[in-house]
């Protein structure tokens, strides 16, 4: 690894997120490559915006290079472990000692000290543990999802496919490493009150050891815009008719079937409305072609196949506009831990239909925020993609109030504020577990 001796001035943290492809420009919708990666990327600027430097610590495989420099005091340090190839995240964690010996040894080499280990995801957990262990630092650790919630979720949809989950998804090890993280590191950050409730619950974690911060978005990109930069955002990106957008992974948990199901109900009401799909990453794998197939047989089979846009990946610096450009945005996730996507739509001004079965939902106010359904009856996912598209006075409460909604709660800065605060421990700042997100919110926004 070539020299990586960091200017030492500033107070230096580490967050650890082992999965995917951790880069300063991320390929996301890639093989483990989502939401995650932005969350730990826009968390690590904003820190060191707050006066840290930090390393994002990941693994190192492929042709990636051992340094990556993502910002002023922000940078990927990538450690290699289980040979050149990919590892899936279900199993990375049995290459993870070794991953953490190598880590060691170059924080040692380096002379490296942290103020504190921020770790992400099971895997990344595992590996916080050990580097927090031996550096005698605290650890703190951000699930982003629990196994416990995605195992019953998936049995509960898929009865008949549950005893192949074990092999794919690897629970029982997953929810075993997760209960001696969640017990052994000094703070555990759920992201949604579902998450709260289920670390408390079902790990049974000190209810003093658990809060809540949850995840953010980069207000300097998506914010609303005038109607006529939005007619030449349509334009440039090819937008027709009425546009009802998802976008993300192409993965089954993200339920895009369950939208095409509840887009047959929507098309039969408005003549001129499309469902635009933007899912999958740059390069797509056997498994991913394999679903992007299967919705396009089952657009065909409903006689949709003409009014469903296929659209692809987005680059990233499209993102914003394509949000900006949809009349509607929808989170049609059969399980989703918060749904970012969601967030950056609401942000841009675009009204939002999002999924029931996920934290997002409980932290809005239905029909002022934002409407929720469950994509499993697609009716009534699809009747309420269409009442705002059908009432105007509502469409345009949900873009007003969706944006307002983002920008006081969820931006980045105000995210890596809260975790600094709980690390100092300090509560000068209002955490967002002093809310009941048991009721809509009515705080005048």
């Amino acid at each position: 690894m070539p020299d990586t001796k960091p200017d030492e001035s500033n107070p230096r943290v580490a967050l650890v997120s082992t999965h995917g492809y951790v880069a300063a420009n991320p390929p996301l919708g890639a093989a483990d490559t989502g939401g995650q990666v932005v969350y730990v990327l826009e968390l690590a600027k904003k820190l060191a915006q707050l006066g840290y430097s930090v390393d994002i610590w990941t693994r190192r495989f492929e042709d990636q290079p051992a340094v990556d420099e993502v910002a002023d005091r922000v940078r990927v340090l990538r450690v290699p472990c289980g040979g050149p190839d990919f590892i899936p995240k279900e199993y990375l964690y049995r290459s993870l000692l070794e991953w953490g010996e190598n880590a060691l040894r170059l924080i040692r080499d380096e002379g490296l000290t942290y103020d504190f280990i921020n770790s992400h995801y099971w895997d990344g957990g595992v590996a916080g543990q050990r580097l927090a262990e031996a550096l005698d630092v605290p650890h703190i650790h951000t699930p982003h999802s629990l196994g416990m919630w995605k195992e019953r979720q998936m049995k509960n949809d898929y009865p008949d496919k549950a005893d192949s989950f074990d092999e794919e998804f690897n629970f029982a090890e997953r929810i075993k490493h997760e209960t001696i993280i969640y017990r052994s590191c000094a703070m555990v950050i759920a992201t949604t009150s579902p998450q709260l409730d289920m670390l408390i619950d079902d790990y049974n974690v000190d209810a003093n050891r658990v809060h809540m911060i949850p995840p953010g978005y980069d207000d300097n990109r998506f914010f609303p815009v005038s109607d006529a930069t939005r007619r030449m955002a349509r334009k440039r990106l090819g937008f027709e008719g009425r546009t009802i957008l998802a976008l993300g992974r192409l993965a089954t948990n993200k339920g895009y079937d369950l939208l095409i199901d509840a887009f047959s109900v929507v098309a039969t009401r408005i003549p001129d409305s499309v469902l635009r799909l933007a899912v999958g990453g740059e390069n797509m794998d056997d498994h991913e072609r394999q679903i992007l197939d299967q919705l396009k047989a089952q657009a065909k089979r409903l006689k949709l196949e003409d009014r469903i846009v296929f659209s692809g990946f987005v680059a990233d610096e499209d993102l914003a506009d394509t949000y900006r450009a949809a009349d509607m945005f929808v989170l049609s996730s059969r399980y989703e831990p918060f749904g970012m996507t969601a967030i950056e739509a609401m942000a841009c001004g675009t009204p939002t239909v999002v999924t029931i079965h996920g934290g997002l939902y409980r932290g809005i106010s239905y029909g002022r925020h934002a409407l929720f359904a469950d994509p499993f009856d697609k009716e009534d996912l699809g009747i309420t993609i269409t009442k705002p598209l059908n009432h105007k006075r509502l469409y345009g409460r949900l873009g007003r109030m969706g944006a307002h909604k983002a920008r006081s709660l969820y931006t980045w800065t105000g995210i890596a504020q809260q975790l600094v605060s709980l690390v100092e421990g300090r509560r000068t700042l209002k955490a967002v577990d002093d809310y009941d997100w048991a009721e809509p919110w009515n705080d005048g926004d």
